[in-house]
């Protein structure tokens, strides 16, 4: 794996667990031979060394399985992908609660935004652009204007910048972008109208990246299962660093957040998301 050292091949493993005191190994198996893999294991065994594998299966079912008991025999069990009802509702109660909080304390601050746009340059306070949503619907996500009023019809005049992979749009210094709308991208404040979405029941908090149209259109198979839970203000992608991540990527990162949903794993993402944003401020 590129960037990590190596300490050797698995003919050395037995030496080397015992020089370097290793206490635990973690297997990751790939398309070798089971038997191998089986050899491996019963050797660290006895070395009195924990042993870990990571299943292949965590790739598509995420870590939200459970056991079976089917005749007497221990199987995986696989949950339905997406929150059933009870956990819909549940989430969708503290997306209210928390857009309209955040709304109320923010109302000050999101007028002040608003000042702020309309005097550096003409033109709407908020941008309006459409994306696909809850089962492929379209919607149009909100954000406060941070590019010049004609943005979107000069984009392809610079698809020659475009510095991310896999069909997703980033240029570092986009000379489409205002002097406020500076300000508004580093803090993330652009974001901020989305709760109004929230609201709205076009969004959550918390999901998968809302992807626009043509960007949706090159996601295809299984990984559109991501659609079945509502896209999110944050998410994983958030917080993993959405700009370095090439899309295919992404969408897998999409795909078991809604395998592995929690409340408790959408409260993570938003506390890590605070820390993530004041980075990117440079506090």
């Amino acid at each position: 794996m590129p960037g990590v050292d190596s300490l050797g091949d698995v003919n050395r493993l037995n030496r080397l667990v015992v020089e370097n005191g290793v206490e635990r190994v973690i297997i990751a198996p790939d398309a070798h031979d089971q038997e191998e893999t089986l050899h491996i294991i019963r050797m660290l065994k006895a070395l009195g060394v924990k042993v870990s594998v990571l299943p292949r299966l965590l790739e598509v079912v995420g870590s939200s399985s459970t056991f079976d008991e089917v005749d007497g025999i221990t199987l995986l069990g696989v949950r339905q992908y997406g929150l059933p009802k009870s956990s819909g509702f549940l989430k969708r109660a503290m997306d209210v609660v928390g857009a309209t909080l955040g709304m109320f304390i923010l109302s000050p601050f999101l007028l002040a935004i608003a000042i702020a746009i309309k005097v550096d340059t003409r033109g709407p306070v908020f941008f309006r652009q459409p994306r696909i949503g809850l089962r492929g619907r379209r919607f149009e996500m909100l954000k406060f204007r941070s590019m010049v009023n004609d943005a979107e019809r000069i984009k392809d005049d610079l698809r020659q910048l475009n510095e991310a992979d896999g069909g997703l749009f980033k240029i570092t210094d986009d000379p489409r972008i205002t002097r406020v709308g500076h300000f508004l991208r580093k803090t993330s404040l652009d974001e901020l109208p989305q709760l109004f979405n929230v609201i709205s029941g076009d969004m959550s908090l918390v999901g998968p990246r809302p992807l626009v149209p043509d960007e949706d259109a090159l996601i295809e198979g299984w990984e559109r299962r991501r659609l079945a839970v509502r896209p999110g203000m944050t998410g994983l992608w958030q917080i993993f660093g959405s700009s370095r991540i090439p899309m295919d990527e992404m969408v897998k990162i999409d795909y078991l957040y809604g395998a592995n949903w929690s409340i408790w794993l959408d409260l993570k993402i938003l506390l890590r998301t605070v820390p993530y944003v004041l980075r990117r401020r440079g506090m």
